[in-house]
């Protein structure tokens, strides 16, 4: 394996050579690359209660996400469907699958201010009045009352015109959100500021027990002519403060309406102090609203051309850069200006690099990780170094971290893979990569002795005895692997094999050994007894005694979170050789994937069978056998072709599920994860995937356009050329070229793809064998 990697590396290292001095292709032969992407974004998509996403102002990882909220206590805090507007609220999560955030809601109105509750004194609205850019949002509310907002990385702006001659007032809900919230204040500050916090947390209703607070400092352009507080449905005008009763708590400020009809406010947020959110404001304070729009413009307007693409259909660029888009939001930034940031102590620290939180890990570590590593990666290790002083101030890595809290959601070992990967990719200094190898090690090997905060790998126990953790259906979150047995066993195997490189690299050879020891446990799971659609042998959930439970069948088995063993059976990827093995050989596992993709139907219907035959919906996983293309355990399921010596199908499948994806409100099949789903559309559209995380290596598809442009922060531009390529047919590679030397492999190291320079692809309408002489490493 090393002999064949030192030849790759030699065979690339000649092409980055003719790369460097072959002249860039003229932009003006072929299709062209967009003057202006930002106009290909539509922020709409998603905008339902599947996709769970937000149409308003951010910028790229920005601490505010100002956004209009249509609903409180759902997913969704913006429901397309919906035509009354609430508020304009100033932190989301993109695409999550629990209430959360919306906190801050600022409300525009006019006349008599007579009640706390946004459900009367909320606007109508139509979507032919909204303006939806990145980096701002506009609409025009039916009682004649314009608001615009746009954002900093740490501050919300906003603009409200109102009509001519109307009382003019703005609204601040600071006690409810659209998550739960426990504590909170607001108070009036002088004839022109309003600051206060809110105390929110229970994210999932997991542990009921993690908590963050949120601070926030508004300053108004204009001088209050008259104000007051409520608490609950109780409004004294004239009083300044205020703090949270059972549900409400918030201000009204009035404004003389005999002055210009305008209203602008700049909102700075923080995790610290009301202090750090003044701190932020006043640092970031723009000299006007619209210089601000402009600022956040040309932000996105770098960010999307970091990965341009050229070609296909303006569906489906708009659907790409819409992807893209929502790519890019997150992690988000935790710290304040000065470095200031709320550890998991709840005390504050300072950092020299940005701290940033928000870390949907189980979800991001498939596909939305390596797009910002490869994107960003300076961000990458940024945020990677966030997750280690979580380490050191909590004292155990996160699974799910909001704020400053651990939410302790979902299943398995995530944060592993996901650390590893950007190690692999150079991303850690030495000192740095030691100190996360040691905290990843215990977290592979221990459990948290107070789980009052932390879960950990609590299947630990039976785990590292048996090399399976032993299922156990006990209620609270403090076992919440061994009630998802199955899966997490898989998740823990993955993310052992990873950690096992990275201790190889770091000199650890006898933990190195451990771990690789572990590499092919998912195999303990496998019961051979079990037959289903014509295939004998899945993985199965086993008691610590060693019998397996719950129903046979792989499409109703219990321990497997949000999926079915049919879907997890891919779960292997770090040893596909073995897996297959299982399967009775790698025949057999490419009929299993037929049958997984409905591939008779999908050659002939690409569409019908990918919104009949696959799981549709973001949480029908449950009762089914077919491809989930919603949800995260089987997103890399497509590349798992490249193993079995027919990479061609990856593509066809890929241009099946581009079909599940629209540029309309409606348009994405299941939550996005906080860029999740949307980074996979982006690799899939491009052709590139790491199939493996924890690899650092890519697998090679079909590009859907004709020409993709990667620009890596700090390196040098990689081009991806497919001359014919489309999304709306099915196509093949027939032959690539990395500069002027044929390549035969599916698969590239992240190390290779970077100094590629050009990569081109020649394209066949039908089935090839290229890639298929040898496949790809496993981790």
């Amino acid at each position: 394996m090393r002999a064949r990697k030192r030849v790759l590396a030699a065979l690339l290292a000649g092409v980055a050579t003719v790369a460097v001095a072959t002249p860039a292709v003229a932009q003006e032969r072929g299709p062209r690359f967009a003057g202006d992407p930002t106009t290909l974004v539509d922020t709409s998509i998603g905008n339902n209660g599947d996709g769970t996403t937000f149409p308003g102002a951010t910028t790229p990882f920005g601490m505010v996400q100002l956004s209009p909220d249509t609903q409180l206590k759902k997913y969704a805090s913006y429901d397309y469907a919906q035509d009354t507007i609430l508020g304009f609220s100033h932190t989301h999560l993109s695409g999550v699958g629990c209430q959360t955030m919306g906190t801050f809601r600022f409300m525009p109105t006019t006349g008599a201010v007579t009640t706390s509750d946004p459900a009367q004194y909320g606007a109508k609205f139509s979507h032919a009045n909204e303006t939806r850019q990145p980096g701002y949002y506009g609409v025009k509310l039916d009682n004649g009352i314009t608001a615009e907002l746009t954002a900093t990385q740490r501050t919300g702006q906003h603009r409200y015109t109102y009509p001519t001659g109307a009382a003019e007032n703005v609204l601040i809900e600071v006690g409810e959100a659209n998550g739960y919230t426990y504590a909170g204040d607001v108070h009036v500050v002088g004839d022109d500021t309003v600051e206060g916090w809110v105390e929110g947390g229970n994210f999932c209703w997991e542990t009921q027990k993690e908590r963050y607070k949120i601070f926030f400092s508004a300053h108004f352009d204009r001088k209050f002519t008259g104000f007051g507080t409520w608490t609950d449905s109780t409004l004294t005008a004239g009083k300044r403060d205020a703090s949270l009763g059972s549900q409400r708590t918030g201000a009204w400020l009035s404004f003389d309406p005999t002055r210009n009809g305008q209203v602008g406010v700049s909102v700075g947020v923080s995790y610290t102090s009301i202090d750090g959110a003044r701190l932020n404001r006043t640092a970031e304070q723009p000299k006007s609203f619209d210089r601000a729009r402009n600022a956040a413009h040309d932000t996105w307007l770098d960010e999307l051309n970091r990965m341009r693409v050229a070609g296909g259909t303006t569906a489906d660029q708009r659907t790409y850069y819409s992807a893209l888009y929502r790519s890019l939001l997150h992690p988000s930034v935790g710290s304040d200006v000065d470095g200031s940031y709320r550890g998991f102590d709840d005390r504050v620290h300072r950092s020299r690099d940005t701290y940033y939180q928000m870390f949907s890990l189980w979800d991001t570590y498939r596909s939305q990780n390596q797009l910002v590593a490869l994107l960003h990666p300076d961000k990458a290790a940024d945020m990677t170094k966030s997750v280690l002083k979580i380490y050191s101030d909590g004292g155990w890595l996160p699974r799910w971290a909001l704020a400053n809290g651990e939410t302790n959601v979902m299943s398995g070992d995530p944060v592993t893979p996901w650390v590893v990967d950007n190690y692999r990719r150079g991303l850690l200094d030495d000192r740095t990569a030691r100190q996360l190898f040691d905290a990843l090690w215990r977290n592979a090997t221990e459990v948290p002795a107070d789980q009052s905060i932390f879960r950990g790998r609590d299947g630990n126990p039976s785990y590292v005895q048996n090399g399976w953790i032993g299922y156990q259906d006990v209620p609270g979150y403090t076992f919440g692997d061994t009630r998802q047995a199955g899966s997490a066993t898989l998740e823990y195997a993955l993310g052992d094999c990873a950690l096992a490189t990275m201790a190889q690299g770091l000199g650890y050879a006898d933990k190195a050994k451990t771990l690789r020891g572990r590499c092919d446990d998912f195999a303990n799971l496998w019961d051979r007894s079990v037959t289903s659609h014509g295939f004998t042998g899945f993985p199965r959930a086993r008691a610590a005694d060693g019998t397996f439970v719950g129903d046979a069948d792989p499409a109703q088995s219990v321990g497997f979170h949000e999926g079915t063993p049919w879907q997890y059976q891919w779960l292997a990827q770090q040893d596909p050789a073995t897996l297959f093995g299982l399967m009775g050989g790698a025949g057999q596992a490419e009929q299993r994937l037929d049958t997984f993709f409905d591939m008779p139907l999908l050659l002939t219907d690409p569409a019908k069978a990918a919104s009949e035959s696959w799981v549709h919906g973001a949480y029908d996983y449950h009762n089914n056998f077919a491809f989930n293309p919603n949800n995260e355990p089987d997103l890399h399921a497509p590349w798992m072709y490249a193993w079995t010596g027919a990479p061609w199908k990856t593509s066809a499948v890929l241009r099946a599920a581009r079909t599940l994806f629209t540029d309309t409100p409606y348009g994405m099949p299941g939550n996005d994860d906080l860029g999740t789903i949307s980074s996979w559309l982006v690799f899939g559209m491009t052709g590139i995937f790491e199939a493996q995380p924890g690899s650092g290596t890519y697998l090679l598809s079909t590009p859907m356009f004709e020409k993709v442009e990667i620009r890596p922060a700090g390196g040098r531009r990689i081009e991806i050329e497919a001359p014919g390529a489309g999304a709306s047919k099915f196509q093949y590679t027939k032959d690539v070229q990395i500069g002027h030397h044929d390549y035969d492999r599916s698969w590239i190291s992240h190390a290779d793809l970077l100094r590629a320079g050009k990569i081109r692809f020649e394209l066949s309408g039908t089935p090839t064998n290229w890639g298929t002489r040898s496949a790809p490493p496993g981790v």
